[in-house]
């Protein structure tokens, strides 16, 4: 990530292997603060580097008393500035100030309600409120000058704090959408640090030129994918903006793409002024394709083959330095990119990458979540149809398209998806949903058309909402729009005789099948 100015005031999140860690970060941007997370053992040097004038303590998986747990570094408790334990990190600053972690009795982990609040960190909050939990240990006696300020009635401390050292702790998760007034909490944290709310989408944008410029220096030559999603798209107009005609973007066509949507394309970036390049690569991936079914193998050959391409592509219009993606915050967590997190899944622009890569990669936008990326494409005039458009995944249908993938089975998918996604438009749901799509499952079933046996495709449409795309709810669409999308599916794409709408949450499932 781009580094704040000199006189940028910073909050510091060390990380101790919590899935939620990064939506810390992202709550306080969203209140104009800026922030940046390190490995929850990073050096005092390295912290002190960033200026910090607030830290927080993350989660975790650990036990204080495990005998690996991981802890900050010496000297980072001793800091003169607010700290915040959130969960394991609560019961690291009760523990290391003296006080008692034990084994609850009974874990809580969901929903529950504070029978009891008050203090700094719940300044100006009122009525109800509801708090998301997940924890095994619990403080159970406090160290010196601590209090307790807040109660559930399994937890009889759910929250300290110190105002003399201004150390404060809570063992519930304000982060998470399910502590609906968690954005308080964490808003009063940040006036107690007295940080300068200044972290605005034009400050972001122009960091990450500055970052660009200062890698790219003033003759490099960068190379960068285009999908025609939001990422790479925004990602163009940067790079653009940044490093003039230095920027050659190639849109490849991998053979795994929606339809129509090469030419919907090449459409919207070249009358945007992008200098488009487009290779016809559809053969070679499928080719490597071929009979692959396991979603991880899919995911790196994907990856593997799009450097590939890119290797060729220098030959033409090159040489090139520096290849530019479009990685995200959710990428580099799900594939581990963050201390104690669990590899979930490889993303094919984190984790498919060869060894030997012939460039120096440029990713400006590796620390930011969808919703920033979005505002900084509404500074740079992309247009709202592809601005607000649903992620769309790298390997493309590749991992819509469950097992081994076929020219068949991918046109049964294209033809799916487009009668889901164009039906959402039409019946006013498309902006309500965060992400929606249809997969085409192996399941082969018996069904009934016209009065004669159909032994047919099984498909699966999902739509989820979600602020943050770390977790989501599937979205409630009306049953009447689901049973017109059944009808429609059925009767236009002959290959198919069943519909199963996906109600599964995120977690304990991610938002794509594979």
């Amino acid at each position: 990530m781009t580094q704040p100015s000199q006189h940028h005031q910073t909050v510091v999140i060390l990380d101790f292997g919590s899935q939620f860690t990064r939506l810390i970060a992202r709550r306080f941007r969203e209140m104009g603060a800026y922030s940046v997370i390190l490995p929850g053992t990073a050096p005092l040097e390295r912290i002190q580097q960033e200026q910090p004038v607030g830290i927080v303590l993350s989660g975790g998986p650990s036990s204080v008393y495990d005998e690996n747990a991981p802890k900050p570094a010496p000297g980072v408790l001793d800091l003169n500035m607010p700290i915040l334990g959130v969960c394991y990190g609560m019961q690291y600053l009760a523990h290391e100030a003296g006080g008692d972690v034990k084994r609850a009795g009974k874990r809580e982990y969901g929903k529950a309600d504070l029978t009891e609040y008050g203090g700094e960190l719940f300044k100006g909050i009122e009525g109800e409120f509801v708090a998301w939990m997940s924890h095994s240990d619990s403080v159970t006696q406090l160290p010196q000058g601590y209090q307790v300020v807040a109660k559930t009635e399994d937890t009889p401390v759910t929250a300290i704090e110190n105002n003399e050292t201004k150390r404060y702790g809570v063992q519930f998760h304000p982060e998470v959408v399910h502590t609906p007034k968690g954005g308080q909490l964490l808003g009063n944290f940040l006036d107690i640090c007295g940080v300068s709310r200044d972290w605005t989408p034009q400050h972001i944008l122009d960091e990450l030129i500055a970052g660009v410029q200062e890698q790219v220096g003033s003759e490099g030559r960068v190379l960068l994918g285009i999908s025609g999603g939001v990422d790479s798209s925004t990602l163009a107009l940067l790079l653009s903006r940044a490093v003039g005609d230095r920027l050659t973007a190639v849109f490849v066509d991998h053979g795994l793409l929606r339809l129509n949507e090469r030419e919907q394309v090449e459409t919207a970036l070249r009358g945007a002024g992008v200098n488009v390049v487009t290779v016809d690569a559809r053969e070679e991936f499928m080719h490597h394709l071929d009979g692959v079914s396991d979603p991880e193998q899919k995911r790196k050959i994907i990856g593997r083959e799009f450097i590939r391409v890119f290797d060729r592509e220098t030959e033409k219009y090159g040489p090139f330095e520096f290849l530019a993606q479009g990685t995200l915050y959710p990428d580099v967590i799900e594939s581990a990119g963050g201390e104690g997190a669990a590899n979930i899944k490889s993303h094919h622009n984190v984790g498919g990458l060869p060894e030997d890569l012939a460039f120096k990669l440029v990713e400006p936008f590796r620390t930011l979540f969808k919703d920033e990326v979005r505002e900084i494409a509404k500074l740079l005039g992309l247009p709202d149809d592809i601005r607000m458009r649903h992620p769309f995944p790298g390997p493309g249908l590749a991992i819509r398209c469950l097992g081994a993938i076929t020219e068949e089975k991918l046109d049964i998918l294209r033809r799916v998806d487009d009668i889901f996604i164009s039906g959402l438009r039409e019946f006013g749901l498309y902006d309500q949903c965060s992400q929606a799509l249809a997969v085409l499952t192996p399941i082969q079933s018996v069904g009934v058309m016209g009065d004669e046996r159909t032994y047919s495709y099984t498909v699966a449409l999902r739509a989820v909402t979600t602020g943050d795309f770390m977790t989501a709810e599937w979205a409630r669409l009306p049953y009447e729009f689901l049973g017109t999308m059944s009808n429609r599916i059925v009767n236009q794409v002959h290959e198919v005789n069943r519909v199963v709408y996906d109600i599964t949450g995120k977690p304990p499932a991610t938002i794509e099948w594979e």
